[in-house]
């Protein structure tokens, strides 16, 4: 081998890391698994080929197909739909073979030469690669944890070298990255909805005492797999009044999580047995928690919302180192309750835990929100309240289900931070009681 053959080989192999280097770079450097596979394609196509295809099959039996070309934007179509079927038991060209574990697969140009396909599935490939006057190609399965998921094809016109048995390495050790990154979105999504569906079991379904209009929302944060502390409870006490609750246990894991409910629990059981100020019912929470949970904090805010027939209505409440509770009226008057408010439970049991009564107005909304609503990373906590402010004033005449929806997607719309929403609508002034007796407690009818 002469000295140019040593030279062009050597820029040859630094060409090609270079190009494994850069998908794999695309593949990291975004959490959208889409993006990355469109950017690994577009490096394929402009490194190592003029076309390529990436194929990823779906559980639901379609074939999604991402495509990127040399030579700029492909055609509408590309050959074939971005979405199709799996390729049926009658289809047998290179794509359907690699699509159930053959290859990889090198086509040279006698092999893609135009035939007579009796399948349309391996005719409308045909036509695909025939679009892109494909000379060459190679096909890669995208294989992870002994599952086919997909394959990934580069195809090369007339024009340029042809691709040879020595490309057939790197592409297939490209193959097998895009196929990792693939498995580990799928893996992250599963686990995200997993601890998104272990988040909400662990919330009740709110009430809807007579007259009052409750409604509840929890949002998971973006770009986390994990469970966290946010909670929010409603419940009808023994006496008749109700009983809001919402809070956030420090930390963003599981153990955050089984905290959290095992003080909702306490909390729900303290409040049904003792009728005391909320300040009471706090302390005893936290003394509960300091016996139990040492070393854990979490912050809450307990009210009541209690009045005789028809009104008026009055909110009894304290806090624990939690965002106060925002007073919406009908006519979109804001304004914080900040009386009650105390220090986190698990600091210290000896610190005052007092409690405050606040007025409802008639067709009035408490707002009950953990924090991820009004925090930003980097700006002042004043100016996240002022905004819920703002927002929950052009929002007053609005349902309570509209407001908890129109906030969430006015105020955190990519949050990273779990939320939680809990909002109560007052009555107008002589609709009725402000809860009916919990079911266990009404009284017996004479037959």
């Amino acid at each position: 081998m002469d000295e140019y053959d040593v030279d062009e080989a050597l820029q040859q192999a630094l060409d090609r890391l270079t190009a494994l280097a850069h998908i794999s770079s695309a593949l990291a450097g975004t959490l959208d698994a889409r993006a990355g596979l469109e950017r690994a394609c577009r490096i394929l196509a402009q490194r190592l080929g003029d076309w390529c295809a990436i194929d990823l099959l779906a559980d639901d039996g379609r074939l999604e197909r991402i495509t990127a070309s040399r030579r700029g934007t492909p055609p509408r179509d590309d050959g074939r739909s971005a979405t199709v079927t799996r390729p049926p038991e009658a289809a047998t060209g290179p794509l359907a073979r690699v699509l159930r574990g053959a290859g990889p697969l090198l086509l040279a140009e006698a092999d893609l030469r135009p035939v007579l396909r009796h399948d349309p599935w391996d005719a409308a490939e045909d036509r695909a690669l025939a679009q892109h006057e494909a000379a060459c190609a190679v096909i890669a399965p995208l294989r992870s944890r002994r599952e086919v998921l997909g394959a990934v094809t580069v195809a090369r016109a007339g024009n340029r070298p042809p691709l040879t048995e020595s490309d057939l390495p790197l592409v297939e050790d490209i193959a097998h990255r895009i196929a990792l990154a693939i498995d580990n979105a799928r893996l992250h999504r599963e686990t995200e909805h997993i601890a998104e569906r272990l988040q909400r079991s662990l919330l009740p379904a709110v009430p809807q005492p007579n007259h009052l209009t409750l409604a509840a929302r929890y949002a998971p944060a973006h770009g986390t797999a994990e469970v966290g502390g946010d909670w929010y409870d409603a419940f009808v006490l023994p006496a008749g009044r109700t009983a809001l609750i919402i809070g956030d246990v420090t930390g963003h894991d599981l153990h955050a999580a089984v905290t959290m409910s095992q003080l909702r629990n306490m909390l729900r059981g303290i409040a049904c047995d003792r009728r005391e100020p909320p300040g009471r019912i706090l302390h005893r929470l936290d003394l509960a928690q300091h016996a139990l949970y040492p070393g854990t904090t979490a912050s809450c805010v307990y009210a009541i919302v209690q009045g005789p027939t028809g009104g008026p209505w009055q909110l009894d409440h304290a806090g624990a180192g939690h965002p106060p509770p925002l007073l919406v009226t009908r006519d979109g008057d804001t304004r914080f309750l900040e009386g009650g408010a105390g220090v986190l439970l698990g600091v210290d049991t000896a610190l005052p835990r007092p409690s405050a009564t606040d007025p409802l107005p008639p067709l009035s909304t408490v707002l009950l929100y953990t924090d991820g609503l009004i925090e930003r990373r980097g700006e002042n906590l004043d100016r996240g309240l002022a905004r819920l402010r703002q927002h929950a004033a052009a929002l007053s005449r609005e349902t309570p289900d509209t407001l908890c929806d129109e906030l969430l997607t006015g105020l955190a719309p990519d949050a990273t931070d779990d939320i939680a929403l809990l909002a109560l609508r007052i009555p107008t002034a002589g609709a009725g009681r402000t809860a009916r007796p919990h079911p266990e407690h009404r009284p017996t009818l004479p037959a």
